[in-house]
């Protein structure tokens, strides 16, 4: 099985209803260093998934450099379109809906994010996650267009995607197809969401098929707060992590892949975490999963762009 540790690597001053066009600051960047374990002692790569703010920041980058160079961390690319310029003043609250935005303004949105990391970290982004899992059909067939080659902003068995029908995705990663003229395909790389027992997300479809359509969006939306577990730590107790492994791989899973934000390891930046011992407990159930995980093995720790030149190498093999 192989694994991915992405992170969202973002400004303060979310997770309290604000969405702000100038931030607080990215001062959380810093306690990356917490992590140095999972690259030094488990021999596992991160996923280092940038905003805009941070790419603009000089201390944020040469952070983010110093695990590229030396721990050997992928840069990817995560937009926050409330705060990444160019603005324009929209008749909805932010953040607005990513298939309300106008195409136009959406386009140059990417287009300051990926040369705002090609200027301050020197790398060209190759995997894409986007805030709030907000991607629908418009952020997708955007990606081809700006190199970026694999995406992780689908959340299965959730409501957080604006397509109804990614309640039902793979918890392995598959291909989205029909983005554009060219028909270029994406990799996409769920993030690992799980049912406990196997089966009912397909029962709680049709059921909320069948009940009024504000009802049937509510029990999709609860159905993950009893009926799936995942590998998100910030999300699941240590328990329900080695639960969501145990299932994935019992039932033939190949890729676990978890996420979390760099404002979860520093105090005060983050609300479910606003403690210095609240931060070491969450950095402690990341250490005690992922130790845990490599003992009872096997498993191979994987970038999502490496991840996704292995499925083009096997698409090659393939005649695809």
């Amino acid at each position: 099985m192989k694994l991915v540790i992405s992170i969202d690597v973002e400004e303060e001053g979310l997770f309290s209803g604000l969405y702000s066009r100038t931030p607080p600051g990215v001062t959380n960047v810093e306690a990356l260093e917490r992590l140095a374990f999972i690259p030094r002692d488990l021999g596992l790569p991160l996923t280092l998934l940038a905003t805009y703010q941070v790419a603009r920041d000089p201390a944020a980058c040469r952070v983010l450099a110093r695990w590229r160079d030396h721990y050997g961390a992928e840069i990817g690319a995560h937009l926050h379109h409330w705060n990444t310029p160019p603005f324009a003043d929209l008749p909805d609250p932010e953040p607005v809906a990513s298939e309300k935005l106008p195409r136009g303004l959406l386009r140059e949105k990417f287009a300051s994010l990926v040369s705002q990391i090609g200027a301050g970290l020197a790398a060209t982004p190759r995997s894409f996650r986007m805030g709030r899992f907000d991607a629908g059909t418009q952020v997708f067939s955007l990606l081809p267009e700006f190199g970026l080659e694999v995406d992780s902003s689908v959340a299965p068995l959730t409501c957080k995607n604006p397509d109804p029908r990614f309640f039902l995705a793979p918890a392995d990663p598959f291909v989205l197809g029909g983005l554009g003229p060219d028909d270029k395909p994406l990799l996409e790389v769920p993030i690992t969401l799980v049912p406990v027992v196997a089966g009912t997300p397909a029962l709680i479809d049709r059921l909320a098929a069948l009940a009024p359509p504000t009802w049937g969006a509510r029990l999709r939306g609860l159905f993950r707060y009893g009926g799936v577990t995942g590998v998100q730590p910030a999300m699941y107790p240590l328990a329900s992590l080695k639960l969501a492994a145990y299932l994935h791989r019992r039932r033939g899973g190949r890729v676990l892949t978890m996420y979390f934000h760099s404002s979860e390891l520093k105090p005060e930046t983050n609300p479910l975490f606003p403690t210095e011992a609240a931060v070491n407990g969450f950095v402690d159930k990341i250490h005690t999963f992922l130790t845990w995980l490599v003992s009872t093995g096997p498993v191979e720790g994987v970038t999502l762009a490496a991840l996704g030149e292995d499925w083009r190498q096997a698409d090659r093999l393939d005649g695809g």
